[in-house]
């Protein structure tokens, strides 16, 4: 309150496209007027009437934020996105218009590099098969079944960003061998690099998708990158459902002309692919690479310290471009 009025000062309007992790939606909640997008009944209605005052917006890496709602808020200046994938934001639209955009780099690349290589074991070593082994009374009327090797195996990433590299460097652990795609090389990495995704999985057991999302690679494990990949061997993704052909990864692994796939992301999640559920050679996982509770709230505190940052006339601290 205003001791010299006696007036409330209004907070700060924010646009919130989509729900987010519970203790930082509260925090952002108590310190802004959110404004929660997907449960407006109109949310045209709901645009115009913010779009004199709308200087915020806060959202979700899955959920993004589109030229046309950044259009209708034309005094939007900041979009704080809770995950480090800005593919569903339109970025070229942002950098045209001015507005800042951030994201939660860093804090989340132990846990995605964990989880990637939870997909690599249980892949080959078939953990959740042999977990349904046990659980079905099977053990007791028979072995299970011997299983593939991590050790020594070759091992292929395409994009050894901070979270490829972070899995790299686990995958090395393993006493395997280490190659990489990526559009750029990289003078002081110590792993070799491949020019093509192709010839990358023709050498690898494994490959292991840890790239961006977004236009540019947009299907880059290719039907032809998966046939390279051959019968035997195990594809991992852990970066975007749009990075793979996916009708060409149900295919192969259906004929048996791949060996097997660890998968947290997927085309059109959570309504994934029905065929998927009865491949016995596939680990499913519902996109939660960075999802433990410290990471999130860890990531939440980057969104909120980016937005406070920026109402303060501060420089943002992790920003896109």
């Amino acid at each position: 309150m205003d001791p010299s009025t006696g007036a409330v000062p209004r907070r700060e309007p924010v646009l919130l496209m989509a729900a987010l992790h519970a203790p930082t939606q509260a925090s952002l909640e108590a310190s802004y007027e959110v404004h929660r997008f997907w449960c407006a009944e109109d949310p045209s209605a709901l645009l115009t009437q913010l779009a004199s005052s709308c200087r915020v917006v806060v959202t979700g890496g899955s959920r993004g934020l589109d030229a046309a709602t950044m259009a209708a808020l034309p005094r939007l200046q900041l979009v704080s996105s809770f995950g480090v994938g800005v593919d569903a934001i339109d970025l070229d639209h942002a950098r045209r218009s001015g507005i800042v955009v951030t994201n939660t780099p860093d804090v989340l690349t132990e846990d995605v590099a964990d989880l990637a290589m939870g997909l690599l074991l249980a892949s080959i070593r078939r953990i959740p098969q042999a977990d349904r082994f046990v659980r079905d009374g099977r053990w007791a009327k028979a072995a299970f079944g011997l299983t593939a090797s991590l050790q020594r195996r070759r091992v292929g990433i395409i994009g050894l960003g901070r979270i490829g590299l972070a899995i790299a460097q686990r995958c090395a652990a393993f006493n395997t061998e280490i190659r990489w795609y990526g559009p750029r090389p990289k003078p002081d990495c110590p792993f070799s690099r491949h020019g093509d995704p192709v010839e990358l999985a023709d050498w690898a057991d494994v490959l292991i998708a840890a790239c961006p999302g977004g236009i540019e690679t947009r299907g880059i494990v290719s039907r032809e990158v998966l046939q390279a990949l051959g019968p035997q061997g195990v594809f991992v993704n852990i970066a975007r459902g749009s990075v793979v052909d996916e009708a060409a990864l149900v295919d192969l692994l259906s004929r048996g002309e791949l060996g097997g796939a660890g998968l947290d992301v997927f085309d059109n999640e959570p309504r994934i692919d029905p065929r998927f559920f009865s491949m016995d050679n596939v680990v499913l996982h519902p996109h939660q690479g960075s999802a433990t509770h410290s990471t999130r709230a860890a990531m939440g505190r980057l969104v909120l310290d980016n937005v406070a940052a920026w109402l303060a006339g501060q420089p943002v601290l992790t920003p896109v471009f």
